[in-house]
């Protein structure tokens, strides 16, 4: 029997993980290598070791309604969209909210996590910890890996030749904090991603010149869609899941890039994905088209050379008199602290997890990966489901996992996460543990509900309506989720 579960981060699944043992009736410790919870969203002046970095203007880019714990939503007078503070600020009420915090070994290092001698009959592993220098081992019989993925900076150099003959300063975009020192500098951002965009946006403001790289193009979106309302709110819905799913994939396609398209064209801005129809998550940011338009931000291909002073891209144009190059090339997951690195982590970077979730070459299920599927969908709701249903499964509710081998799409080098639909995945995760929201039954007893869970926000509330672990605020904060986004 599970008893004691190890928790490896107190960002926002490992808080996730810490409750939802304890509503299961385990014993969760939590280690946190910081002296804070939050994890990515605790925001520091310098990049610690070992930890998430953001820079000082990180926003999210899921409103609240739709990325909030599906039992703690959001204040009333909350923003829709919330810088990192505000959202730190949230995390700490809900830690304080359910109790957490006395789970929780600040400043306390995993180092590593082995299976025991007896694993295959018992399920257990060693913990082995480090604080104040102090070694510690613990065994416990389940373990949830909440250590996140935007730790380990991916920096290809070896793709960027000449990169050394540069005299300019590089470095990856998790060093960057504000823009202040780069006042009058001329700088090019390698990636086409979240990050990148931002620095691009928030650099053209002082910098005297952004060029923005990319290798393959991407989609952008704004947070503000259709009559201002929230990008989220009005395509994560189970109506327009399910008609994607029934419509022929040509007619999908065509209709997908009609909506990406449908405030500027992407390829008179040098936006376009090469693969168009590629689902890959968007890029979430308002300002880029008009930042381009205005000349601050030049869009560029990829880099093919760099010269003492100049940069060569791929279309033959040179740019002279760099200053800065910051890499905003994603980042590369490990786990250090696995004494088999394998378990998690296959050849050629990638993922086997049953549901993204659990490592299938181990003889008993007793760990979980939890924050590493992205979707269009948030990481909160997403996480909490994971979490919920790991339980199960380490309580032997759920049947034994069987393999399957996600393969994640390339970006800047090798991308980290494992995409999938996010309705479609958190059905399958809901479904399992008898939590998905029953449609038909709805219909029959409350027809007012079944219509906003059907055409409306498919947001975390759904998930806690029915079955185990349900809230009994649930039909009321969908019932009033559009009234709050107008506040």
């Amino acid at each position: 029997m599970v008893r004691r579960v190890a928790v490896v981060g107190a960002g926002v699944s490992g808080l996730a993980a810490t409750k939802c043992c304890l509503e299961e009736g385990l014993e969760p410790t939590c280690f946190e290598q910081s002296e804070d919870i939050g994890g990515l969203w605790r925001y520091t002046d310098q990049a610690e070791d070992g930890r998430a970095s953001i820079y000082r203007t990180v926003f999210t880019n899921s409103c609240k309604e739709m990325m909030c714990y599906p039992d703690f939503p959001f204040p009333d007078d909350h923003p829709n969209y919330m810088h990192n503070a505000r959202l730190q600020h949230y995390i700490c009420k809900y830690a304080e909210h359910f109790d957490l915090l006395r789970h929780i070994r600040f400043k306390t290092l995993v180092t590593k996590v082995k299976k025991r001698p007896d694993f295959s009959v018992t399920g257990q592993w060693e913990v082995v910890t480090q604080r104040d220098g102090k070694e510690e081992t613990a065994v416990f019989d389940a373990v949830m890996v909440c250590s996140g993925h935007h730790v380990y900076p991916n920096l290809p150099l070896t793709e960027f030749p000449g990169i050394q003959k540069f005299k300019g300063c590089y470095f990856h975009s998790r060093e960057y904090k504000e823009p202040e020192k780069f006042r009058g500098k001329k700088v090019l951002v390698v990636g086409l991603g979240n990050s990148g965009c931002d620095i691009a946006v928030e650099l053209s403001a002082v910098a005297s010149q952004v060029y923005l790289s990319s290798r393959s193009g991407s989609w952008v979106m704004s947070r503000v869609w259709d009559n201002g309302y929230p990008w989220d709110m009005l395509i994560i819905t189970r109506f327009r899941t399910w008609l994607g799913n029934i419509l022929p994939r040509a007619l999908s396609d065509w209709l997908y890039v009609r909506g990406m398209n449908r405030f500027f064209k992407h390829e008179n801005f040098g936006l376009m994905p090469l693969n168009r129809t590629s689902r890959k998550e968007p890029v979430f940011n308002d300002d880029l088209p008009s930042r381009i338009a205005c000349g601050v931000v030049v869009m560029k291909p990829n880099v093919k050379e760099f010269r003492e002073t100049s940069v060569v891209f791929q279309d033959g144009t040179v740019q002279d008199d760099v200053d800065v190059v910051v890499f905003a090339t994603g980042y590369s997951y490990s786990y250090p602290f696995m004494e088999d690195e394998s378990i998690i982590k296959s050849r050629d970077n990638q993922v086997t997890l049953y549901k993204g979730i659990l490592p299938p070459r181990l003889e008993k299920p007793t760990m979980a990966v939890i924050g590493l599927v992205q979707s269009l969908g948030p990481i909160i709701p997403t996480s909490d489901l994971q979490c919920r249903w790991a339980v199960k499964v380490f309580q032997g509710r759920q049947g034994k996992p069987k393999s399957v081998l996600f393969s994640p799409p390339r970006r800047y080098g090798n991308s980290t996460t494992l995409q999938t639909d996010y309705i479609t995945y958190m059905d399958e995760l809901a479904s399992a543990i008898g939590v998905k929201p029953n449609v038909l039954k709805l219909l029959l007893t409350d027809p007012q509900l079944a219509l906003k869970v059907v055409f409306g926000p498919c947001s975390p509330y759904q998930f806690r309506l029915m079955g185990p672990g349900k809230w009994s605020g649930a039909r009321k904060a969908i019932l009033t989720q559009w009234d709050r986004t107008l506040q």
